[in-house]
């Protein structure tokens, strides 16, 4: 019986799709860092053993996947080769995995994890429908006849995909590391839609996106006249968000969803236009959207005494304005407090400006230090160079966080994509103790 050895399985990706093969009655096992991450607990609940990484690991009878984050020269996979133990990176092996069923692809600069975990869960509803969230979260179903899974198109690995469908949320300029431009991106994306097979619904209220061409029907979403789908009637409630539905300009139905900000409501449409297309009942679509109850680290909510604290991944510009905007709508009458950890040099120098232009929607603005990554540990700019456009922002250190205290009743929003949550947690024993 061959045994997945997922090398990096507390990474996004790789913890859910060991949780997928897990459930799918495959046997599956992993090496990561000792450092403790929020995508190992799944794992733990299932059992799946976390190992140290050593080269004893690995065995004749393993088959190998590895995580991206790591080279060639990483001791399991020399290991690996030496022992001629087969060795398949990430998005390989999930590009293969997923031709057994009916599959969606969701990608775009952004609302890609949201949108694939409101997807999965709207389709459960109707259909047997495994799914891959990029926020660590996976489910294998036996006898599945969907797979919603999440591409992302960083060093074009999405290209690795052969979808049924596809949802293409948006087209931004994001991994400056990689990307040269946003005309790169734009490359990116327009390669992955002629690998399409039965359809892809784009939002057609991205400029970008309009210029799309591909082999297969695309189906227009959005708040524009021109689309096929189009969102209209839009009511915001501190509660959520009501709309409804006009199908190439007939009234098709009205939806609700206990969420926030009108990229929520993109979000949805895209959903609610493949369900459409695959015949899923409508009663299904809007009682499933009502019991949506988001993805980890979006706009993750919690009370602490007199204030309201929200974890959320955000870490592009645009990201930061939808989620200050979802904060507004749901606490219209509470001081927002931005607490911001800008992810990669690369990243927060290519967007200085953006940046601090979208960081002044917030009422207060608190900086954390630049999280580097495993590809670039540090830049020529520094935390100070962002400070410096951001009137009255102030920095904030692990070792610091009661100054938050002073903000009573407050809307305390941490964004980032690095450990931004550890600054969260300080806080909250500051408060606790």
């Amino acid at each position: 019986m061959t045994v997945y050895h997922f090398v990096g399985i507390k990474g996004t990706g790789m913890s859910a799709l060991a949780q997928i093969l897990h459930d799918m009655k495959y046997i599956v096992q992993g090496s990561d860092v000792e450092k403790r991450f929020f995508t190992q607990r799944a794992l733990e609940e299932r059992g799946i053993p976390i190992f140290p990484f050593s080269r004893e690991n690995i065995r004749p009878g393993c088959t190998v996947i590895a995580g991206n984050a790591f080279a060639d020269t990483h001791e399991e996979i020399q290991a690996a080769h030496e022992l001629g133990v087969p060795v398949i990176r990430y998005h390989r092996f999930l590009g293969d995995f997923l031709q057994k069923f009916t599959s969606v692809a969701v990608t775009g600069a952004h609302g890609k994890t949201s949108t694939t975990g409101l997807l999965a869960h709207v389709m459960q509803g109707a259909k047997p429908t495994s799914y891959l969230i990029g926020d660590g979260t996976g489910k294998g179903v036996e006898g599945s006849e969907y797979f919603v899974f999440e591409a992302c198109e960083y060093r074009r690995h999405f290209l690795s995909y052969f979808p049924d469908y596809a949802i293409m949320t948006n087209i931004d300029f994001d991994h400056p590391d990689y990307f040269a431009n946003i005309d790169d991106v734009f490359t990116a994306f327009q390669e992955m839609a002629m690998q399409v097979k039965k359809g892809i619904i784009a939002c057609g209220d991205d400029e970008y996106l309009q210029k799309i061409q591909a082999k297969v029907p695309v189906l227009f979403y959005g708040f524009g006249d021109d689309n096929d789908f189009q969102a209209r009637n839009i009511v915001k409630t501190t509660e959520g968000t009501s709309f409804d539905v006009f199908v190439r300009n007939t009234f098709f139905s009205s939806f609700e969803i206990p969420r926030f900000g009108d990229h929520n409501v993109l979000n949805a449409l895209a959903v609610i236009a493949l369900c459409h297309y695959e015949e899923i009942d409508v009663r299904i679509i809007q009682e499933r959207l009502k019991t949506f109850q988001g993805v980890k680290r979006r706009f993750s909510e919690k009370e602490i005494g007199d204030q309201i604290l929200i974890d959320d991944y955000a870490h592009h510009p645009r990201e930061i304005v939808a989620t200050l905007d979802a904060a507004r709508q749901k606490y219209p009458n509470r001081e927002i407090v931005a607490i911001f950890q800008p992810h990669t040099y690369t990243r927060t120098q290519t967007f200085l400006q953006e940046f601090a232009e979208s960081l002044q929607q917030a009422d207060q603005v608190y900086l954390c230090d630049i999280f580097g990554s495993a590809r670039e540990h540090q830049g020529q700019l520094s935390i100070y160079d962002l400070q410096a456009k951001i009137p009255h922002a102030r920095l904030i250190t692990e070792d610091d966080t009661s100054v938050l205290k002073q903000h009573a009743h407050a809307v305390l929003v941490f964004m980032g994509a690095g450990d931004i949550q550890k600054f969260q947690e300080a806080y909250e024993q500051t408060v606790h103790s």
